[in-house]
């Protein structure tokens, strides 16, 4: 009597350990909140480190899954183009900015020529004229016995310009006040008749 030996079954295989993904989701995490943040002034500020660290770990992610040793490839690619996009949106704020600063700066340094002038047949007139600039304000005042009377001055800064008030004595008359500013006409105003008052002004732009 012969007794049968089945045949050894052989082992099931082992499970291959499962891959790691965690850089291309940390990197798909980052760029899509730095995306989110970039065009957002002030705040956008914190979204380059967030975009560079979302396109570092994207790639290195996207180099784990040609190496096998990752398989969220898909998550990896949408991190790179997130945090490029993002990328962009910050290179373009900063290029903006340092153009509106340079702009703010020139424009600072700007000097213009207030022009005043005063015109009429008036035999008296108080002038009084203001010129803004650098931050500051200059007032001045003149008691004029002759037309045509003007004054030019030289100002600069963010807010630049001059107003002009002039008022007729007791004996009245017309008169015409004018702000030029650079040569181009910024106001004209015309008043008649004992103590009338013409004002205008003009401003930089």
């Amino acid at each position: 009597m012969s007794t049968s030996h089945p045949y050894p079954q052989p082992a099931p295989p082992a499970q291959p350990p499962a891959a790691r993904n965690g850089l291309g989701t940390a990197g798909f995490v980052l760029g899509l909140i730095g995306l989110v943040f970039s065009p957002i002034p002030i705040i956008g500020v914190v979204a380059w480190p967030l975009v560079i660290l979302g396109l570092i770990f994207s790639i290195l992610g996207f180099l784990r899954t040609r190496n096998g040793q990752a398989t969220n490839k898909g998550l990896a690619i949408a991190g790179m183009v997130l945090s490029a996009i993002g990328l962009l949106v910050c290179i373009l704020w900063a290029v903006a900015f340092g153009k509106a600063a340079s702009d703010l700066q020139e424009e600072a340094n700007r000097t213009v020529t207030v022009h005043y002038e005063v015109t009429g047949d008036a035999p008296s007139a108080t002038v009084t004229y203001t010129t803004f600039g650098d931050g500051s304000m200059s007032t001045n005042q003149e008691d004029v016995t002759s037309l045509p009377w003007s004054k030019d001055l030289r100002t600069q800064g963010l807010f630049k310009g001059g107003s002009l008030t002039v008022t007729t004595g007791a004996d009245g008359g017309e008169l015409t006040c004018k702000v030029v500013l650079d040569g181009k006409d910024a106001k004209t105003a015309t008043a008649s008749g004992p103590f009338a008052t013409a004002s205008c002004d003009g401003f930089g732009d």
